[in-house]
């Protein structure tokens, strides 16, 4: 059974910063892209960030420069360092992994960013 845990979540003031983690098993970890998605109240699930196998990144140009996603594939983990937090990066953080068009889900972590 394939299980993806997100934690790390909570209330932080503008500014600042929280790491989320995101923990997966029953997948072979090191072949699948770990993503981060978020929705927002009353808005649609959007891409933030990626690192796919190989170690590469990528980033919604919303959060480019203040996040970072990597990867430990010795702990099945990914995480997503969140800087200079905004009002508007308040969501439910979903973690995603994704491999040959099959694709999981976290049950997601909710950020709120007020002050």
């Amino acid at each position: 059974q394939v299980q993806l845990v997100e934690s790390g979540g909570g209330l932080v003031q503008p500014g600042g910063s929280l790491r989320l983690s995101c923990v997966a098993s029953g997948i072979i970890f090191s072949n699948y892209a770990m993503g981060w998605y978020r929705q927002a109240p009353g808005k649609q699930r959007e891409w933030v960030a990626v690192v796919t196998s190989g170690g590469t990144t990528n980033y919604a140009g919303s959060v480019k420069g203040r996040f970072t996603v990597s990867r430990d594939n010795s702990k099945n983990a990914v995480y997503l360092q969140m800087n200079s937090l905004k009002p508007e990066d308040t969501a439910v953080y979903y973690c995603n992994a994704i491999n040959k068009g099959q694709g999981y889900w976290g049950r997601g972590t909710q950020v709120t960013v007020s002050s």
